[in-house]
C-alpha cells in the first residue's frame, strides 16, 4: 500500500500521487487511471474517499470520465510561459531570461475585483495585495500581468507590497515566506479587445486584440494561493498541440 502522509487528507494524497504519475509521463493522455475500487483496495481507504480523489483530479483538469466506468488521462494544454518561468526560477533563482526585464507599474493593497475575490475565495469587496508589471525585451512589451494574493499572504510576504523586483519571482517568494507550496494551476483563456490602459502599456493601437489568461495557483491543500491575469499582444502568442486524428 502506498504511504499516506498524515499532514494531508487521504484523498489529496491519492490525487497527488496520480497527478505526479501524469506529470512525469508514467500515465499518458488516453491511459486509464485506477478505478475507485482499485484505489480503495490499494490505499486502504473507503470507496467515497477514492471517488473524491478522482474528483479532485477532474477538478484539476488532469482526467476525464468517458462513456462507461473508466476515468482517463486528458491531453494537457498548459500555459507554457507560466510553467517555464516557474521552472527557470526553481533551477536558476532567476525568473527571466537574459534580455528580458519587468517594470513594476504598481503594487500594494487594493479592493479585489469580484472575479479575483471569487478565485481567491475572498468575500466581495475584500482587500488583496496586487503586483502589476509589464515584461519587456529589446523588441518591446511581451506581456502585461497582475498578480493578486489574499490578505493572509500579503501580511506574511511584505515585499509583495513594494514596487521593487523580486528576483526569484513572486510565487517562489510567497512559498518561502508562507510555507505554502504551489501544487497545480488552472488556466482560463479568452481573446478580446484591449482596454485603453492595456493598449498603452503594450504599445498597441487602440482596439487591438489581446489574449487574456487567468492563472490560479493552488497549494497542497487545494486552497488558492495566487491569482494572475496576463494580457498578451497578438504577436506574442500562438497555440501548438499535436493529437491523433485516426
Amino acid at each position: 500500500m502506498p504511504k499516506i502522509e498524515e499532514t494531508q487528507p487521504k484523498y489529496l494524497q491519492i490525487a497527488h500521487h496520480i497527478r505526479d504519475q501524469i506529470l512525469r509521463g508514467d500515465l499518458r493522455p488516453g491511459d486509464e487511471v485506477p478505478s475507485e475500487r482499485q484505489l480503495a483496495a490499494d490505499w486502504g481507504v473507503s470507496r467515497p474517499t477514492a471517488a473524491r480523489s478522482l474528483e479532485a483530479l477532474r477538478h484539476q483538469g488532469l482526467v476525464e470520465k468517458r462513456q462507461g466506468p473508466g476515468t482517463y488521462v486528458r491531453g494537457l494544454a498548459v500555459n507554457r510561459r507560466a510553467r517555464e518561468l516557474y521552472g527557470r526560477a526553481k533551477q536558476t533563482g532567476k525568473i527571466y531570461t537574459p534580455g528580458e526585464y519587468a517594470v513594476i507599474t504598481s503594487a500594494g493593497w487594493l479592493e479585489a475585483p469580484d472575479y479575483v475575490a471569487e478565485s481567491l475565495n475572498l468575500a466581495a469587496g475584500a482587500r488583496a495585495v496586487h503586483r502589476r508589471r509589464v515584461t519587456k525585451n529589446d523588441t518591446g512589451p511581451i506581456t502585461l500581468s497582475t498578480s493578486w494574493f489574499g490578505p493572509d499572504v500579503g501580511e506574511r510576504a511584505p515585499k509583495l507590497r513594494d514596487p521593487d523586483r523580486i528576483q526569484e519571482g513572486t510565487l517562489m517568494y510567497v512559498e518561502n515566506m508562507t510555507g505554502r507550496q504551489g501544487s497545480y494551476a488552472e488556466d482560463r483563456m479568452c481573446a478580446r479587445l484591449a482596454t485603453e490602459d492595456e493598449a498603452a502599456d503594450l504599445e498597441l493601437e487602440p482596439g487591438s486584440a489581446v489574449l487574456i489568461v487567468h492563472h490560479v495557483v493552488y497549494d497542497l491543500q487545494d486552497h488558492p494561493l495566487e491569482f494572475a491575469e496576463a494580457t498578451y499582444p497578438p504577436s506574442r502568442w500562438a497555440f501548438e498541440q499535436g493529437y491523433p486524428i485516426g
